[in-house]
């Protein structure tokens, strides 16, 4: 099936919005923080969490403070944020996979949808520090899968970003990402100020320590040590979801 094109800037049908649907610790925020200093670019953070946790009863860090603290009415949230009014060219959204729960799924053809993945042996025990026992619905993975497969049924072709990648050549990836998006590449997206920005969410503090940290994509470092036994029987569970992913992947070396 042929794929559709995403809704262009400065035409009628407003924005282009691009929803990027991540897993936990895929270095999301960095490429959140990336799309930033594009000046034709707003970014929001993580719209749908409130929604999610309501809906959920997930046990997250600060769960209490984030439901306070924003909408969590995801259909609200949609028409709103999601498909609401921009002042900039382009909407980016970094959305968590597994946040898209109990919602009506319309909006997601008037959106480009973007999946980054990680592999879960990187990404697990990164995941087990703020979530002592994840579970698969916790890694966003078959989520991810199950909106891959959905978004090409609707006749998207969404573009699926490994961290892996984007972190040995961001140039080189986010150049590709960027023409599947119909932009332009913009070299700012490579570096940004260390420290929050003002689009973070409240939950910040309990997970962005390192992209505070950082001005710009780190390298890409493997996991060393011992994979953690606890773990074993989720990393089963999510190799299986993220080999599916990796076949779709581009640009870089995921294997």
């Amino acid at each position: 099936m042929d794929a559709l094109p995403p809704p262009r800037p400065g035409t009628p049908a407003g924005p282009l919005r691009i929803n990027l649907w991540s897993g936990p610790r895929n270095v999301s925020t960095a490429l959140m923080y990336s799309f930033a200093q594009r000046a034709d670019t707003r970014v929001v953070d993580e719209p749908l969490y409130g929604h999610y946790l309501r809906v959920s009863g997930a046990d997250h860090p600060a769960a209490a403070e984030v439901m306070a603290a924003m909408d969590c009415d995801g259909d609200r949230v949609v028409r709103s944020v999601i498909l609401g009014p921009c002042d900039r060219p382009v909407l980016f959204c970094k959305q968590m996979a597994h946040h898209l729960v109990d919602l009506d799924e319309a909006f997601l053809a008037a959106c480009a949808n973007v999946l980054l993945v990680r592999d879960p042996v990187q990404m697990l025990p990164s995941l087990a520090r703020q979530i002592p026992r994840p579970t698969l619905r916790d890694t966003g993975l078959a989520r991810q899968w199950a909106l891959f497969e959905g978004l090409r049924a609707r006749g998207q072709a969404p573009p699926v970003l490994d961290a892996r990648a984007l972190l040995q050549d961001p140039a080189g990836v986010l150049a590709r990402l960027c023409a599947r998006l119909g932009l332009s590449f913009d070299a700012a997206m490579l570096r940004w100020p260390a420290g929050p920005r003002p689009e973070d969410g409240v939950w910040a503090p309990h997970w962005y320590h390192t992209v505070w940290a950082s001005t710009g994509f780190q390298p890409y470092r493997p996991r060393t040590g011992p994979f953690p036994d606890a773990l074993a029987a989720v990393l089963a569970e999510c190799r299986p979801y993220y080999a599916r992913l990796a076949e779709h992947v581009i640009g870089g070396d995921v294997g």
